[in-house]
């Protein structure tokens, strides 16, 4: 029995990109029939969307793109439940790959977790032809089919990176 991979997306909020991504990316492993393989979260860097301890859902219009696209209907990929959390400093020592949205993500994410020594934390976008980009801000924009295309996208190049490195 091989290791989970354990990911775990991260944004400023934890209402759209990153729980997009895990949502997204929990469909893609699903439909690969790789879901003893993974353990797949999301996590802000900020509290904003955290009140007394309780963290909101997602954001209704990111739903809705999930939805779009057949997302959330199996158990594997209810995101019914999910409520933002902040990044923690137990979370660099959990996860395999802590794949952020944008820079600012990455900044924020390192003062809370500490120095990146195992150069676990990236873009998402790294994965894919446009290494150094950020994934679209919805939140700013109100595009919700941007982030879903550009976090697809980085899904995609993330697990054939890891079906290239032999990890499934």
């Amino acid at each position: 029995m091989q290791d989970k991979i354990k990911v775990l997306f991260i944004c400023h909020g934890n209402i759209c990109r990153s729980p997009m991504a895990e949502f997204i990316l929990k469909d893609k492993v699903e439909k690969r029939h790789l879901t003893s393989r993974f353990e797949i979260a999301s996590a802000a860097t900020s509290t904003e969307e955290i009140w007394n301890g309780k963290g909101n859902p997602i954001y209704p219009p990111a739903q809705a793109e999930l939805r779009r696209w057949g997302i959330g209907g199996t158990a594997y990929t209810d995101f019914s439940g999910k409520r933002a959390r902040q990044v923690t400093r137990e979370d660099y020592e959990h996860y395999d790959y802590l794949l952020c949205a944008d820079t600012a993500n990455i900044r924020n994410t390192i003062r809370i977790t500490g120095a990146d020594t195992e150069r676990k934390i990236r873009l998402l976008l790294d994965y894919t032809d446009r290494p150094g980009c950020s994934i679209a801000d919805p939140w700013y924009s109100g595009n919700f089919e941007d982030t879903y295309r550009d976090v697809d996208a980085g899904c995609e190049g993330f697990l054939a990176y890891l079906k290239e490195k032999g990890a499934i």
